[in-house]
């Protein structure tokens, strides 16, 4: 690696901080029509083999979920985007 290049590891605060919250506030971007959709308004069918939802305005898949014993699988092709709300950023005071 070279310069700021760093490896996957380097997410892994950030991401623990965005998977620890209620992604069904998110608001999923719909690769097919481009219509954002709060995930809990995504219309889902299942649940075996897994779960699957479907944008509410196109009707393509946004996302697939299959939960195994020890693992789960997401699937976010469907989606452009996925927005997630976040606590405000708390910094250390440099005094």
């Amino acid at each position: 690696m070279t310069g700021q290049e760093l490896d996957g590891n380097a997410m892994a605060g950030d991401l623990r901080e965005v998977f620890a919250v209620d992604v069904t506030t998110a608001v999923a971007t719909c690769g097919g029509c481009g219509e954002p959709s709060v995930v809990a308004r995504l219309r889902v069918w299942g649940p075996a083999p897994g779960l699957v939802a479907r944008c509410p305005s196109c009707d393509d898949v946004v996302l697939r979920l299959v939960r195994g014993p020890e693992r789960a699988w997401l699937d976010l092709r469907g989606a452009v985007s996925l927005q997630v709300a976040m606590p405000p950023l708390v910094t250390e005071d440099p005094a």
